[in-house]
């Protein structure tokens, strides 16, 4: 058992990348720098100094976790608040899930402030901090399909469903491509104001109703404009922003990776994998998607937010990415298998998921919990030792589950 979670994804050249690692980060929004850093400057003043960051950055994600689980166990099927014109989703759980949402949010805002108010800033806080984040930013779209579902008038089909989550999902992981070749995370303004507005579509049914979302703005369902304004920010706003920073980059030669090819190295992974999953979803003979979507799209976030935190991992270490995670392999084998033996298609499609949960859990077990802490920091120095405690424990009763 201990010699399960003791795989070292992490080799003698990323230590060393991680100890001479310095955070650098531009954000211009101003909805973050007059509205949001002043209210989080002022909170985290009130937190104990005991509390370390990452105990916040944690909390926040169980609240997500929270939410998700709550409209899960009302709307399973993803078929929305109304069936057959009778609300089955009670205002309340729209309201919790839009606290929950913003609390943890203004808890993301907090950690690092916290890290350089107690002197524990570090590249741990930040590497367990935005591989929460790879699967946050998943779990936002994944929990509003509830709030309009997908069999009546006002609604999208689930596949349109998916493909917003897979838009979302995206423009996390250009952000973070683009870090990897600047070196420089340009945080984008719509990561604020889509903040904002997820709590918002939960909190307005939650005080009104679902039926409040029944409209039409000119001429157009309001989920269709709203699917139109997603998918838009990311083809006119963060994906050419990315592009014109890192060009800008290669002309100054301030450029990470010289070479082309070692500049697109993150794309490659991320495009099997999404294709991989279009294609299931297209061929598949069961309609997988539509026979049980929350765990398809589980699944689609878990492979996403693996290869997020390999890439994250990597540029902060400033080593060059896997071309091809090794994750890949086993989704395109399941998808090879379920398209040529439908009728087993089901039982592949569940072991996969409980397959890739489980891989998963273990890279962040090995990397964040024990290879990340044992390796990069001496237990000597770590001045919060309650929180290396907890870490541990944590990964003591993991290794129990397996």
């Amino acid at each position: 058992m201990e010699k399960l979670f003791n795989y070292k994804y992490l080799d003698k050249n990323h230590l060393k990348g991680f100890h001479t690692y310095k955070y650098s980060a531009i954000d211009t929004s101003p909805l973050s720098n007059y509205v949001m850093h002043p209210l989080w400057n002022a909170s985290v003043k009130l937190l104990p100094k005991w509390i370390a960051p990452n105990l916040l950055t944690f909390a926040g994600f169980l609240l997500m976790v929270a939410s998700v689980v709550l409209l899960g166990l009302y709307d399973y099927g993803c078929y929305g608040p109304l069936r057959d014109n009778v609300q089955v989703v009670p205002d309340w759980v729209f309201t919790v899930c839009a606290v929950f949402i913003f609390v943890a949010y203004n808890l993301d805002g907090m950690d690092g402030k916290q890290a350089r108010r107690i002197g524990v800033s570090g590249p741990l806080g930040e590497m367990f901090d935005h591989g929460l984040d790879s699967y946050v930013v998943f779990f936002i779209p994944y929990a509003l399909m509830t709030v309009f579902g997908r069999d009546n008038e006002y609604t999208v089909s689930v596949f349109r469903g998916f493909i917003l989550i897979m838009s979302v999902s995206l423009n996390f992981y250009v952000s973070h491509c683009e870090k990897y070749n600047t070196g420089t995370l340009y945080l984008p303004w719509g990561y604020d104001i889509s903040m904002w507005v997820s709590s918002l579509l939960f909190l307005v049914p939650g005080l009104y109703g679902p039926r409040v979302y029944h409209i039409y703005l000119f001429g157009y369902k309001f989920v269709n404009v709203l699917e139109v304004v997603v998918h838009a920010t990311g083809l006119f706003t963060t994906l050419p922003i990315a592009f014109y920073n890192v060009y800008m980059a290669k002309k100054n030669n301030t450029i990470i990776y010289k070479s082309i090819l070692d500049m697109v190295r993150p794309v490659w992974s991320m495009l099997i994998m999404n294709a991989t999953i279009l294609v299931w979803v297209i061929k598949s003979p069961n309609n997988i998607l539509e026979y049980d979507p929350k765990a398809f799209i589980l699944l689609y976030g878990t492979h996403f937010s693996n290869i997020a935190c390999r890439l994250i991992v990597a540029e902060m270490s400033k080593q060059k990415c896997d071309i091809v995670t090794w994750m890949c392999w086993p989704l395109r084998a399941a998808v090879a298998i379920s398209l040529f033996f439908p009728h087993i298609e089901i039982i592949v499609f569940y072991c996969t998921f409980f397959f890739s949960l489980a891989a998963h859990l273990h890279y962040g077990v090995c990397v964040v919990i024990i290879t990340f802490l044992y390796y990069s920091f001496n237990l000597k120095q770590f001045k919060h030792k309650f929180f290396f405690y907890f870490l541990t424990f944590l990964a003591y009763l993991v290794s129990k589950l397996y």
